[in-house]
């Protein structure tokens, strides 16, 4: 772990992470972090952005998931389609 440093806040509301912190935590230009604060307490989180291939790759696992789960209760394309029109109120037949 770090030793404390010190840094300043601009008139913009802006603040230096040091150097140092910045390579013990992995931060680089465009890190996205969330912040929290509460009494004379600021808190910066790293947070993972997640890449498209990611998020492609999570939606096919949800995806299949789903049709595991859909095949096991016997629910076919058709009653969800049907259901779904149900809830719109929409008739096709």
């Amino acid at each position: 772990m770090s030793d404390v440093e010190l840094t300043h806040m601009t008139s913009k509301g802006q603040i230096v992470i040091p150097l140092d912190i910045r390579k013990e935590v992995n931060a680089n230009e465009g890190t996205v972090f969330a912040v929290f604060g509460t009494g004379d307490t600021i808190m910066l989180k790293k947070v993972h952005k997640p890449t498209k291939e990611e998020l492609k790759k999570d939606w096919i696992a949800l995806v299949e998931e789903g049709n595991k789960k859909a095949k096991k209760l016997g629910i076919k394309e058709k009653d969800v389609t049907d259901i779904i029109h149900r809830r719109r109120g929409v008739s096709y037949d």
